[in-house]
Formats: C-alpha cells, structure tokens, sequence
C-alpha cells in the first residue's frame, strides 16, 4: 500500500497544478492576440500569400500540447478555490489507493 501524502504535499501538489493552469490561459491569450494582429498586417498588407496561418499553425500546435498535457492527461479557474479543489481530488485519489 502506498503512503498518504502530508497535508502540506498535497497543498504543493496542489499549487503548482493551479500555477500550471494560470500560465496556460496568459499562453492562450497571448497566443490569441499575437496572431490576430498577425492577421490584420496581413489584411492591411493586400491580403496576398497567406503566411499567418504557420504562425497560427505551428504555435497552435504547441498550445493544443498545452491544454491536452494540463486539462486533459492532467489535472483544469480562482487560486484559492482551484488550490482547494485539487486539495480535495488529491485527498480522495489517496484514500482510493
């Protein structure tokens, strides 16, 4: 049988899913601005060979990797809340080892 984790492991397990989450939204929204102004020099350039989209593309890519490895192969808002939200899930995997 595997030992429980402290209180405190849980509560840095915890934490730094939260801080995991918070760099993925700051990502996505500078990913989100950085080719939308992208796509207005391109619409303000005549609107010719459609370079944008390997940006777009290929960092999408990246942050596709991002959302699957931290909400869906991980563990998904408020620090606070989210910190005890994953307190709780941690607690209940550990009983149900």
């Amino acid at each position: 049988m595997a030992k429980e984790p402290s209180e405190e492991q849980i509560y840095e397990e915890a934490s730094r899913r939260v801080k995991e989450k918070k760099r993925f939204y700051g990502g996505l929204v500078t990913y989100l601005i950085v080719n939308a102004v992208l796509i207005v020099i391109w619409a303000l350039s005549g609107r010719g060979y459609m370079w944008f989209l390997w940006p777009l593309g290929i960092w999408g890519a990246f942050v596709l990797g991002d959302f699957l490895r931290i909400f869906v192969f991980g563990n998904g808002g408020s620090d606070q809340q989210a910190i005890e939200k994953e307190v709780e899930k941690i607690k209940r995997d550990s009983h149900n080892q």
